[in-house]
């Protein structure tokens, strides 16, 4: 069986320079893609600042929103936790969940960060252990962060069953590729399909490689990076898509 994935740091709900609330039209646009398994990076879980100011903004946590339609199973990790609400990463999919948790990886509490590790089972009952992440923006964080991503891989995830790692890596060096790949022996999707990452930030003026889909014990077949045409209007991130083969156990 193929299963699509697609990875996005939605900016909470708003357009690049929070100008307009544009979280129904990131559903619209989600749901066109038809994606198994969503993994979401800055989503609200509550939140009561936004909702006296905009009349389109839902009385129901973000990924709840997101979900309704289409993907009938998701989890929630927050990572950031205020007066007003929480935001944090979510994972949408088709496909039930046997468990789920969310390990905080902050370094200090002016920058939550957490990774969210879900176990979906596959038609068939295959286990695909899912692991959505957001990393820090200085170096030195995202190394323990790192450190600790590949801690919780070795520890949790058995070697024969297959793997996923997507999110917002913030890691415009490319150094969690090679760290992956030697420790985990993971492949990163556009760098094994072309040759090298997407770029997808900003979504308006694509430079940086800020966001991942890596892999192990799946085939992959196809790659997109949603940048252009409605996507731009959206995020200050792009969302990448990807389709792979799912080996029979």
């Amino acid at each position: 069986m193929d299963i699509k994935v697609i990875t996005y740091n939605i900016h909470k709900g708003f357009s690049a320079g929070n100008q307009r609330f544009v979280l129904g039209r990131i559903r619209e646009l989600l749901e066109e893609e038809h994606a198994d398994v969503v993994f979401l990076q800055e989503i609200h879980g509550s939140t009561r600042r936004y909702r006296k100011k905009l009349g389109d903004f839902p009385d129901v946590p973000h990924f709840e929103y997101l979900a309704d339609r289409l993907w009938p199973h998701y989890a929630y990790g927050k990572n950031a936790i205020y007066r007003k609400g929480d935001h944090g990463n979510a994972i949408l999919s088709k496909y039930p969940f046997r468990f789920w948790e969310n390990i905080d990886i902050s370094n200090h509490r002016l920058a939550s960060r957490s990774i969210l590790h879900g176990i979906v089972e596959l038609p068939g009952g295959q286990p695909l252990h899912l692991l959505c992440v957001h990393m820090g923006l200085f170096q030195a964080e995202r190394s323990r962060q790192l450190d600790t991503l590949v801690e919780r891989i070795e520890s949790h995830v058995p070697h024969d069953e297959p793997l996923l790692i997507a999110g917002d890596f913030n890691d415009w060096k490319l150094r969690a590729s090679q760290h992956f790949e030697d420790d985990l022996e993971v492949r990163e999707l556009f760098s094994e399909l072309t040759g090298r990452h997407a770029r997808t930030f900003p979504v308006w003026l694509p430079v940086l490689p800020m966001d991942r889909i890596y892999a192990r014990g799946l085939k992959a077949h196809a790659c997109a990076c949603l940048a252009s045409g409605p996507w731009r209007q959206l995020s200050d991130h792009a969302a990448l898509s990807g389709v792979y083969g799912v080996p029979p156990r």
